[in-house]
């Protein structure tokens, strides 16, 4: 018999991500088994009517139990134990109801509640940790390292990891990482690498039937997403004005929400031609439209401790889409991918030379007839929804067979 599922996520389903690294995976999970799903929304998502309208008739359709709380900010730590204390008595509350055997735990604060339920009640945990928290709110300049918050997350991670019946990691190098953690060395959890998944069948080639207009155009390299605290938007930035110096009408489109008044004064700084720019913003779909017209993607991101256990959800996007990638080492298992499937350029440091001489590789590496497939088939080996999927439903799987 499949047990019944309570996933805590303490990312709200109504915003961008929660629809896509939860919400896709939810709706095909709870195919053969109900799953109860706590998520903490912000305000202004619940008042938006659309929204809320057009996500609830979408879980409805699904064999999903939606219990929205709310989100809030501020003061942090008051409006963080609050969360914490509310979503545990509606666990609570939901297990002894509903006779719940797995908690699927997203992340540290919704896993708090898990614990709680882990040491009172007899059940199954899942840590879905998506990366080193703590380490990043000292990384990203939050926290300082000798803080009581920092302390006190370290320690609730080393319960996390102690207490999990599984751990699921987004990369292979935070698993050989966290092995090396002296407390775990004799009591290794239950390690499963499921990275960050791709709704592939959004995030595609373009169709063939285009081919020779896209023949005609000027090469366009690709910026998406966020430009701040973890993304060094000025080496991309610089990077592209290389480009420039080998293709003088090379483009840049950039597709961003949020941080056009920062971008723009990058671009001023920059001396870059800004007629040769675009900049807009662009729903989730039309991303999705507007990256199978790039010819390369680009991103960096600083290379700090946390960002061993991070994969950044671009990567699948752009490789879906049949684009290669330009990135730089020192995040998750990235490098590896890149450089072992050839679909993109890996630098190992910041260096001009570095630079100008992958530009070289990269514009052969364009013009090879097999980079889209290979770009795709990539992808589909390491970016899949259905795959990751899989994984989950392999993981509820062997906690059944426990029980």
């Amino acid at each position: 018999m499949l047990s019944n599922i309570l996933y805590i996520s303490y990312d709200g389903i109504l915003e961008p991500l929660g629809q896509s690294q939860v919400l896709s995976y939810l709706e095909r999970l709870s195919d053969k088994r109900t799953i109860y799903l706590i998520s903490f929304e912000k305000s202004s998502d619940k008042k938006n009517k659309s929204l809320y309208t057009k996500i609830s008739v979408r879980i409805n359709e699904s064999n999903i139990k939606w219990h929205p709380l709310t989100y809030y900010k501020n003061p942090i730590v008051l409006s963080t134990l609050w969360g914490i204390f509310h979503a545990t008595v509606l666990s609570f509350w939901i297990v002894f109801k509903y006779d719940i055997k797995i908690i699927h735990a997203r992340s540290y604060v919704s896993s708090i509640s898990a614990l709680v339920l882990k040491f009172f009640c007899d059940i199954q945990y899942i840590f879905d940790m998506r990366g080193f928290w703590a380490d990043e709110r000292v990384d990203g300049g939050i926290w300082r390292k000798d803080s009581y918050l920092y302390y006190m997350t370290k320690f609730f991670e080393r319960s996390f990891l102690l207490n999990a019946d599984v751990v699921v990691s987004l990369t292979h190098k935070a698993v050989y990482e966290m092995k090396s953690f002296s407390y775990l060395k004799k009591d290794i959890p239950n390690f499963k690498v499921i990275t960050t998944c791709t709704n592939l069948e959004l995030f595609k080639l373009k169709s063939n039937s285009d081919g020779a207009l896209r023949q005609n155009k000027p090469l366009t390299v690709g910026y998406v997403g966020s430009i701040g605290v973890w993304y060094l938007f000025e080496e991309a930035l610089d990077y592209y004005k290389l480009i420039q110096e080998v293709v003088p009408d090379a483009q840049l489109h950039i597709i961003n929400k949020g941080g056009h008044t920062y971008i723009n004064e990058c671009l001023n700084n920059s001396g870059i031609d800004k007629g040769s720019v675009l900049l807009e913003t662009r729903d989730h779909l039309d991303v999705a439209h507007a990256m199978q017209s790039m010819d390369v993607g680009i991103f960096m991101i600083k290379p700090l401790y946390s960002k061993i256990a991070s994969m950044p959800t671009k990567l699948g996007e752009f490789l879906g889409c049949g684009v290669p990638c330009i990135c730089n080492n020192g995040i998750g298992d990235m490098s590896d991918i890149i450089n072992d499937r050839g679909v993109g350029v890996v630098l190992d440091s910041f260096d001009t030379d570095e630079k100008k001489e992958s530009i070289m590789y990269l514009l052969k590496l364009i013009k090879d007839p097999l980079i889209k497939n290979r770009c795709r088939e990539t992808a589909l080996k390491y970016f899949s929804l259905e795959d990751g999927v899989n994984s989950y439903n392999n993981i509820y799987k062997s906690l059944d067979e426990k029980l």
